[in-house]
């Protein structure tokens, strides 16, 4: 991933704006993630993206296991998303740069500033960008299959009443090892299920929102353990 910065840093610099931006992500998702995949013997199996609509913008959740995770999760999906990162991660030198671009930063230190990012999400759902969100918060380094939900991705999900589109990767255990920082050559399989439409729901819903993502996500998985073991 590091190797292509040079060239988005400078896209960045000498060609600034939205249009920029669209373009840089894609490149990075859909030209420098399958060459890298390539090269490092790893296939991807991509089950349900015809599900997803390239028109339509979505609240994206996926889990979270490894390093690689992320560039799996751009490259299943048929179009362009920014992550939402922490604030953390702009303090970084050169990457911060990135992720300050390329990336939407929350701020959530107060109720105006949470409000303030409300806003500034739906304006992004508003202009053609999904947003992918880890409803674990970081990886998962504990022995169960997902760690515990946050309720942030489908409290956005409601907010900005943006459908809510659900990544599965069954196996990368399989690939990057149990504690997710392995690699070896390999078939990654990524599984999408039909979009939640969220834009009747309100903030009571988000437990039954949360309990529903997370059985989706653990039926996958089980469901393809029961299948290769």
């Amino acid at each position: 991933m590091f190797l292509s910065l040079p060239i988005v840093v400078f896209n960045m610099l000498v060609t600034p704006g939205t249009r920029a931006l669209r373009h840089n992500i894609w490149y990075l998702h859909h030209a420098f993630t399958p060459f890298f995949l390539r090269l490092v013997g790893i296939r991807m199996k991509v089950e349900g993206r015809k599900k997803l609509l390239r028109s339509q913008s979505y609240v994206i959740v996926g889990n979270h296991r490894s390093s690689l995770d992320f560039i799996v999760n751009a490259h299943a999906y048929p179009g362009v998303f920014r992550f939402l990162a922490k604030q953390e991660l702009k303090k970084i030198p050169v990457f911060g740069f990135i992720v300050g671009k390329m990336c939407l930063i929350v701020d959530r230190s107060s109720a105006m500033s949470r409000a303030r990012s409300v806003v500034a999400l739906k304006q992004q759902l508003a202009e053609g960008w999904s947003i992918f969100i880890y409803p674990e918060g970081s990886r998962n380094r504990t022995p169960e299959a997902l760690a515990p939900f946050y309720d942030g991705a489908f409290r956005i999900a409601i907010q900005t009443g943006a459908p809510l589109a659900v990544q599965t990767l069954v196996n990368m255990q399989e690939i990057t090892g149990a504690h997710g920082d392995g690699l070896q050559p390999g078939v990654v399989r990524v599984v999408w299920e039909d979009p939640i439409v969220t834009a009747d729901l309100t903030a009571n819903d988000i437990p039954m929102l949360r309990e529903k993502v997370e059985n989706m996500m653990r039926s996958r998985m089980k469901s393809y353990a029961q299948q290769h073991h």
